[in-house]
Order: C-alpha cells, then sequence, then structure tokens
C-alpha cells in the first residue's frame, strides 16, 4: 500500500521578517511545489494552506497562512513538509521515489534484485539495484523504457558497466 502522504521538501531557514520559510525541495524541480495549495506537517496530520509560494534559485519560498512573523517560522526549522498523493494538482502518471523503494528490477525476464536507493545525480537519478549483485542504472528511456507501477516490478535494459561489482 502507498502512503497518501509524501515527503517533498524540508524547511531550511526563514526568509525576510514577514514569517516566509526557505524549502528544501524533493522533487525533479523546485517548481513542482508551486502548484500546490496546502502541504502537510506532521506526515499528513497537520494541513498548511499556501499563501504565497515562488522559486530563488533551487529553494522554494513559501508563505503559510498563519505563519506570520519571522519567530514562527524560525519554530517550523527543520520540519519536513508533505504532499497529499490524492491533490487534483499531481500530473497523472507522475511516478514518486518513495513508490520505486523496494521494488524488483527485471532486465530480459530476469530479476537483478531490488532498489535499495536512489542517487540524484546531474543528468539523471541513478538507482541503486541490489541482489546477487549491484548494478546502478541511470533512471532514462533508454535504460528504463516504461515505468508502470501496477506490474509490481520494473524492466531495464542493461549495459557493460552497469554492474559496479563485477570482476
Amino acid at each position: 500500500m502507498n502512503n497518501q502522504y509524501l515527503e517533498t521538501g524540508k524547511i531550511v531557514s526563514t526568509h525576510g521578517i514577514r514569517g516566509e520559510v526557505k524549502v528544501q525541495p524533493w522533487a525533479d524541480s523546485p517548481d513542482f511545489l508551486l502548484r500546490f495549495k496546502t502541504l502537510y506537517l506532521d506526515r499528513g496530520a497537520r494541513p498548511m494552506a499556501v499563501e504565497q509560494a515562488r522559486v530563488q534559485k533551487t529553494m522554494v519560498l513559501l508563505k503559510l497562512k498563519g505563519i506570520d512573523t519571522v519567530e514562527q517560522a524560525q519554530a517550523m526549522r527543520d520540519q519536513i513538509l508533505y504532499l497529499d498523493r490524492q491533490d487534483p494538482h499531481i500530473p497523472a502518471g507522475t511516478v514518486f521515489q518513495a513508490d520505486l523503494i523496494g521494488l524488483p528490477v527485471r532486465a530480459n525476464g530476469e530479476e537483478l534484485g531490488t532498489i535499495r536507493e536512489i542517487l540524484s545525480m546531474p543528468a539523471s537519478d541513478v538507482w541503486v539495484v541490489r541482489g546477487e549483485h549491484e548494478y546502478m542504472i541511470p533512471n532514462v528511456k533508454a535504460f528504463v523504457p516504461v515505468i508502470d507501477l501496477s506490474l509490481g516490478y520494473v524492466d531495464v535494459n542493461l549495459i557493460e558497466g552497469m554492474r559496479t561489482d563485477a570482476d
């Protein structure tokens, strides 16, 4: 069962004196967070209305309803923000990293192992797949042609050098 609330970023500091917070987004792009009118604290237990959101370099500046002073914003530092996977602002077909971790990976019908970790690299995410051997597989169309979570596994195309523990 997939979690209804997914981690989407961390409040790292304050911004200005009117209660804005600076968020380190955990998404492909900081712009992703701009589409949400409500984010959540405490694993979804505490909804927070977003009054304003904008990107500043690689961060997102958020003005949350009820957070109006720098002191209130400072008290939120280091808290994790969540989104509701049922939010209508999530595009169809969006795949979350939380849904990929632990998923079996196959190549040519043979199971290689499961996705244990996802590394965010400049060119693309890289999946660390562990089973009998360890593989590092870039999440790009050439190597991961389709991600269909309903299958319960992911098919990949391997090339030489992806197996990291090869002799």
